[in-house]
């Protein structure tokens, strides 16, 4: 694959035989990194269940404008377009592709088409005379003209029996054509970003070393994150247990400030964006021991020496339009020291968390982290899970590119 998909997908699916492939397709968008929120017409639940697509998407399948349930609630499909980053139709139906061109909408799908501002794509399925009929080619021409973006149909066997145009595409075939059609439209595509993530490890001896307890997963989350809005990312990373099958990211392992500090520097003339979101130790042992330090020997002492700020000196070499964005976990006073740290160092953005939040900081899959920039207030974010926050530090950056 190409690269991420873009993190929110609205599926739309229609009736047709063909909607049994989106069980497939719901898969392997969620494989691929994206959040799916699956929208049935009403004919679609004649071919798939909607327990089927909510158990692989994790979310509720939403099919009527209205909850028939007598509490008056109902989706909101204003709500729905504006928190999509693509929607797809797949299988889009002759009929709901006469309904798109002419701008029905007497269900949620299409009001949430109607409302749709993000790129919108559908993956036409019907047999082959329906597929062949000029009031079909009419309607998707409409469409196209409007900016919609048609995938397939392939050709192949067909529910009829019939051989020809028609079939849907194949779900990771669409996946792949998402990605490929998506990534030229974002305003990270070209773009390079240096992400750091992880502890520093300082060794005292050969066994020993100064650490943190940095897990990488929310620099790992960022990484991901840059990969799926298309930017090239070059992930700077100490000694973490994670792994990451994002497409567009490469990685450097490294264990020491100093070893980060040559990775960084190497690559940050190429960087547009620079994320330094490691615990870079402050202090290493000033002579490591050449061998084991036993338990018996003296060690009345351990002397430090400061490591390289690997961000001020990326700040003082910086490049006209690069931007920076510096991490701060604080115990105390925490916005007065990150706004002291932003100064300092030239940066953009600083993201400060503190260790008084519960569920915050080193360890959890959250986080909860206030954004802090030259000349705003503090942009303080509730708890969320890291790959948020992740998304809400791109949607900051993205205004600033």
């Amino acid at each position: 694959m190409s690269a991420a998909l873009p993190r929110r997908i609205l599926l739309g699916v229609t009736g047709g035989i063909a909607a049994y492939k989106s069980a497939l397709l719901v898969r392997a968008m969620v494989k691929a990194g994206a959040e799916v929120q699956v929208v049935m017409t009403p004919a679609a639940h004649d071919f798939v269940t909607p327990l089927t697509l909510s158990t692989l998407s994790g979310r509720p399948v939403l099919t009527d404008l209205f909850v028939r349930d007598g509490s008056g609630r109902w989706n909101d499909h204003v709500h729905l377009a504006r928190w999509a980053d693509a929607l797809l139709v797949a299988p889009a139906s002759a009929n709901t592709l006469a309904k798109m061109a002419h701008g029905q909408c007497d269900n949620l799908l299409l009001a949430c088409f109607l409302s749709a501002t993000c790129p919108v794509f559908v993956a036409p399925a019907m047999d082959l005379e329906m597929w062949r009929d000029p009031a079909t080619a009419h309607n998707l021409a409409l469409l196209k003209e409007r900016g919609v973006r048609a995938i397939g149909p392939e050709h192949g066997e067909l529910a009829s029996g019939l051989v020809g145009e028609g079939r849907m595409t194949e779900p990771d075939e669409l996946v792949q054509a998402l990605q490929e059609a998506l990534i030229g439209v974002s305003p990270w595509a070209g773009r390079t970003v240096l992400v750091t993530a992880g502890p520093t490890q300082e060794p005292i001896d050969p066994v020993r070393y100064i650490g943190n307890r940095s897990s990488g997963r929310m620099g790992f989350a960022i990484a991901e994150e840059a990969a799926r809005r298309g930017a090239r990312v070059r992930l700077v990373t100490g000694p973490v247990q994670l792994t990451t099958t994002a497409a567009g990211i490469t990685r450097t392992d490294v264990g020491t400030a100093a070893e980060m500090a040559e990775a960084c520097k190497a690559i940050a003339a190429q960087a547009d964006v620079v994320v330094m979101s490691a615990a870079v130790a402050d202090f290493r042992p000033a002579a490591p021991a050449a061998r084991k330090v036993k338990k018996g020997e003296p060690l009345d002492t351990l002397a430090l020496e400061p490591t390289e700020d690997i961000l001020a000196w990326i700040g003082a070499h910086r490049r006209p339009g690069q931007l920076i964005v510096g991490f701060a976990l604080e115990t105390n006073d925490g916005v007065e020291h990150a706004r002291g740290k932003l100064q300092r160092k030239g940066l953009d953005l600083v993201v400060m968390n503190t260790l008084e939040d519960a569920g915050a900081g080193f360890g959890h899959p959250t986080n909860r982290v206030t954004f802090i920039a030259p000349d705003t207030d503090p942009e303080a974010l509730p708890l969320m899970s890291k790959s948020d926050v992740a998304r809400a530090l791109f949607d900051r950056l993205e205004a600033l590119l």
